[in-house]
């Protein structure tokens, strides 16, 4: 595919004439080609008029309709081959192996919501039949399904070129919800996903859509995306970043005429608690294995480990002595752009400098432009919990140890600390009472809790949860990971006494669509 430098505005494509996007190779410090002028007002406003054409047309489609068009993206994609997994790892820095697998999450994650759009039980259906002679009192005939919201504003994430960018997990839920997506690219992928957003076009038009099902815009700074969450016909976003750019987007939405939902990932240590009796048996494994999760990827993850959490003594100290030794061993690792590297030096320079903080080892030493050294440090939880700064999220292969007195002070720790994504318990059979102690405070603090794993690598499947309280997101109500993805996206609407030539087919007696119904309470399908 010839990339061009253009926008993706409906079924056109076009040159912007605002600053300038280029991709640089983090790996080389190359500039890339072609460049990728920016939006502003203008194509804002056709993007999201295009998708407000769109909306009620491609919300009604049937659920067949709706299902093979996301198939349909997924083989676009897959018909891209190998130029997009080489752009891709140009533009990022990370790994062949690592973008091969992201497409196949990408493709997988659209297969997976066409599954779930057929089958049909997210549109929520509840029927109340009318009772006329019911004393003493007569009831009305209700009947309650799920509508999506409206057009939805994605922006792509930096560490995900794929699957949480153009045609990731927010964009794949919200079609499959029935929502137009307008998309600002990200920045550091432009040419990725110049070639993604094609691919969706494509599909769009294959599939004989209305042309304003999907848009994709580029722009430098907050121009685009504030302008692109203010504007009256969006009706919803989904984001993955940092917390500032996420809190500022939220701003925006909630001080609308008509404020809407911000689905925004952006910060989390993910502390993982080192139980008595697991550091007492596997100290040494537990350190090594920790490293590895640590540093995959250049620690360019949301489910990083930052913070590791374990009672003071011989055992922590050994896992201290095999997390030395596995980190010093770490070569440097590219990250995925100079400004996400020099955020990261700067928070472990922070660290370096904090009077209450020791270092405990770095990774070896960088020999590319772009690459960041790893680091671990260790504090204690008297001094961890006076500071606040220490909970700080650094992004990349750093982590601190908080050694603590005992069990029950790992619980006041756990405590104080903001909402995350993820905790991880680390245990044997004797921890079982310590780890029934601790999970209350987890349930309140995370949304999800692993034991004996690690929280890099996330799941897609129907049980997922990628989300929690704030400040990991900005509601902790939902997931932007796996098929409960998709609510977000829906409200109920409730019919009342409606003839039955008028009602929706998901409401209907004779049930058209095939779909499980909640008649009376009770679940039915016939």
């Amino acid at each position: 595919m010839q990339l061009t430098g253009e926008m993706l505005i409906g079924g056109a494509a076009v040159l912007g004439h605002d600053a300038e996007i280029q991709a640089i190779n983090p790996a080389t410090g190359e500039t890339m080609q072609p460049a990728y002028p920016g939006g502003a007002g203008a194509e804002v406003e056709r993007a999201c008029a295009l998708a407000w054409e769109a909306f009620d047309t491609y919300r009604a489609l049937s659920l067949e309709e709706r299902a093979t068009f996301l198939e349909t993206v997924a083989a676009e994609i897959l018909e891209l081959g190998d130029a997009l997994v080489e752009r891709a790892c140009a533009e990022s820095g990370l790994p062949r192996g690592r973008i091969e697998g992201e497409r196949g999450r990408t493709v997988g994650q659209l297969r997976l919501f066409a599954q779930v759009v057929r089958e049909g039980s997210w549109i929520g259906v509840r029927i109340d039949p009318a009772l006329p002679d019911r004393k003493p009192m007569a009831r009305v005939d209700l009947r309650q399904r799920q509508i999506p919201l409206g057009p939805v504003a994605v922006f792509g994430a930096s560490n995900f070129p794929l699957a949480f960018s153009v045609a990731g997990g927010d964009t794949a839920s919200a079609l499959a919800a029935g929502c137009p997506v307008v998309v600002k690219a990200h920045s550091a992928h432009p040419g990725t996903s110049e070639m993604v957003g094609r691919a969706v076009q494509a599909a769009v038009r294959k599939c004989g859509l209305p042309e304003g099902v999907f848009s994709m815009l580029f722009g430098s700074g907050s121009k685009v995306g504030q302008a692109l969450v203010a504007d009256p016909r969006i009706k919803a976003v989904g984001f993955t970043g940092s917390r500032s750019g996420g809190t500022a987007l939220m701003k925006t939405a909630a001080a609308r005429p008509e404020p809407i939902p911000v689905y925004a990932e952006m910060s989390s240590i993910n502390p993982v608690f080192l139980l008595p009796a697991a550091l007492n048996k596997r100290a040494a494994e537990i350190g090594k294995s920790f490293v590895g999760s640590l540093t995959m990827g250049a620690g360019q993850f949301c489910t990083n480990p930052g913070l590791v959490l374990a009672v003071e003594g011989p055992d922590l100290d050994a896992f201290l002595a095999s997390a030395r030794t596995a980190l010093e061993a770490a070569p440097a690792s590219t990250m995925l752009t100079p400004g996400i590297l020099k955020a990261y030096q700067e928070g472990v320079a922070r660290l370096k400098g904090h009077a209450d903080v020791e270092q405990v080892a770095e990774g070896q030493l960088c020999s590319g432009p772009t690459q960041g050294q790893a680091a671990l440090f260790v504090t204690d939880a008297a001094k961890f919990m006076a500071d606040v700064a220490l909970e700080e999220e650094v992004f990349g292969a750093a982590s601190l140890v908080i050694r603590c007195s005992d069990v029950a002070t790992m619980k006041a720790v756990a405590e104080k600390l903001e909402g995350q994504l993820t905790a991880t318990i680390q245990m044997e059979d004797g921890d079982v009472e310590h780890a029934r102690a601790l999970l209350p405070t987890l349930e309140r603090r995370v949304g999800r809790i692993l034991i004996n794993g690690y929280p890099t690598g996330v799941e897609v499947s129907h049980a997922m949860v990628h989300g929690g309280p704030y400040p990991s997101t900005a509601d902790g109500r939902s997931t932007s990971v796996g098929t409960l993805a998709i609510q977000r996206f829906l409200r109920p609407v409730c019919y009342q006494d409606f003839p039955e030539a008028l009602l929706p087919e998901a409401l209907r007696d004779s049930n058209p669509l095939g779909i499980w119904q909640r008649v009376e309470g009770e679940l039915r399908r016939n």
